[in-house]
């Protein structure tokens, strides 16, 4: 296998990208990394892409006191998270750190067998965030290497939502490469047996209840029946073309019950996840607390056609605010074409299973068991593959993760429905929880912003003051001043 390690760094010309009125510049570059890290009988490789920028970081006898900030790249191309994680950047040159940004597996522009990767259950089975690990572990040993007269210098893992469990995870299972993580958002605990399948919804629906009155999530509990009701007929199907304005229209029932309402139920997450105090692009382009937005429209108690009507106009809060959009595309959300759909799909069916379910009445949701064995089904049809709901508890812990770790914060918004999942109380002192009321989904790693509320502005002192901490005891622990 050593044979495969050399690294083949490919200088990339300067980027540049932008958070609000931020401007972040970065070399692009490449490592080689084995497609299968877990194997002595071969060697193939592929080229992960990173993005760095050592602008920040003194030369000479102080290189080794100064850390490396590494995000751990989630189910997305690099750049997406490096230009929405300016808290990082902010950051890098009150320590003087170098800003590293390592791309995901499979994702972006890290395939492994190319413009083959997605093409069988055999290439995509390297797809496992054990795999990803290791990759990001390597990286940090090949741009961080120890030897004889300089010492590798202390690295800070950063990560949100999965890219938040990665960050977790590498400090876990890579505690001599690692020294702290700030896990935010992340829903290490969103797995069978550890969290109940409805928290998700749970919590999503009491954020629409809260943003503007509590008819908008009874608009939207109401909405699901009055929709199936006019998919039944060629004259209600024509009746939603007409008030929806869908790109493709609306031909039979399912394209309601199935395809409309997978698209729904994708937005209401997406914008509670997004609902940022100031507008965004995350996802999508939206105002500032989009959800008061949307409830904005649905805020009386509405039936019929004038509900219709009152959620068109709502759902334009997310797919028409920028008035670019000539009509709307309910593929548009989630279409499982593009590599970041496939891919995280892909991982929902191995490892990633992470159980969601609604029952219309403690939620705005249709009733929806969740049952292993039909998901099961489902994923063996779409890829050839069995779930394995198990792997990450088996891995790297779930109810008791918490258990003997050191060193990581881990940071929930309280508005953002993956929260449920996420570490929300520990009893040893060494994991420090962070709660944010008024947060949405790793708002606390965006650039800070007028706008944030204060509770987001102490969850950053809190990174900072456990940041500092862990730089103090590396220096002392390795004698690096």
């Amino acid at each position: 296998m050593t044979a495969a390690l050399w690294v083949a760094l490919i200088a990339g010309l300067s980027a540049a990208v932008r958070d609000g009125t931020a401007t972040y510049v970065y070399q692009t570059k490449t490592i080689d990394v084995p497609i299968d890290h877990f194997t002595y009988t071969g060697e193939a490789t592929f080229k992960l892409r990173y993005l760095i920028n050592d602008t920040y970081a003194p030369g000479g006898a102080d290189l080794p006191a100064s850390p490396i900030l590494f995000y751990a790249g989630n189910e997305g191309d690099i750049e997406l998270f490096a230009q929405n994680t300016g808290f990082m950047w902010e950051l890098a040159p009150k320590l003087k750190a170098t800003l590293l940004f390592v791309e995901h597996r499979f994702y972006g522009h890290s395939l492994p067998f190319g413009n083959a990767s997605y093409d069988s259950p055999k290439n995509l089975g390297y797809l496992t965030s054990e795999q990803a690990l290791a990759d990001f572990a390597l990286v940090l040993r090949t741009l961080n290497p120890p030897n004889g007269t300089t010492r590798a210098r202390p690295v800070i893992a950063f990560g949100g939502s999965y890219g938040g469990m990665l960050a977790a995870w590498i400090r876990i299972k890579y505690p001599h490469l690692v020294a702290g993580a700030i896990a935010a958002s992340a829903p290490v605990r969103q797995f069978a047996g550890v969290t109940d399948c409805g928290i998700f919804n749970q919590i999503l629906t009491s954020v629409y209840q809260v943003a503007y009155t509590a008819d908008c999530a009874d608009n939207i509990r109401r909405s699901w029946t009055t929709l199936q009701n006019y998919s039944t007929s060629a004259d209600g199907l024509r009746l939603l073309n007409e008030k929806f304005k869908f790109c493709t229209n609306l031909t039979k029932g399912t394209d309601v019950t199935e395809t409309l309402f997978d698209y729904l139920t994708d937005v209401y997450g997406n914008l509670a996840m997004i609902n940022y105090p100031y507008p965004s692009s995350f996802l999508a382009p939206v105002p500032a607390y989009p959800v008061r937005e949307f409830c904005g429209r649905l805020a009386q108690n509405y039936t019929g056609v004038e509900l219709l009507d009152h959620l068109q106009s709502a759902l334009s809060i997310y797919y028409n605010y920028d008035g670019k959009a000539a009509c709307l595309n309910i593929n548009s959300s989630y279409d499982g074409t593009s590599i970041s759909d496939r891919g995280w799909d892909f991982q929902a069916c191995t490892e990633m299973v992470m159980p969601i379910c609604a029952d219309g009445v403690h939620d705005m949701f249709p009733p929806q068991q969740w049952n292993m064995q039909t998901y099961a089904d489902k994923c063996f049809k779409k890829y050839g593959v069995h779930p394995r709901p198990a792997n990450a508890l088996l891995n790297y812990g779930g109810e008791f993760l918490d258990a003997s770790i050191t060193n990581i914060v881990f940071s929930n918004g309280l508005l953002d429905p993956w929260s449920g999942g996420g570490v929300l109380r520990s009893s040893n002192e060494n994991v420090k929880i962070v709660l944010i009321p008024e947060g949405a989904h790793h708002l606390d790693l965006r650039a800070s912003n007028p706008a944030d509320p204060a509770s987001v502005t102490r969850a950053r002192a809190v990174h900072v003051q456990n940041i500092q901490k862990w730089l103090t005891e590396y220096r002392k622990q390795r004698k690096v001043y």
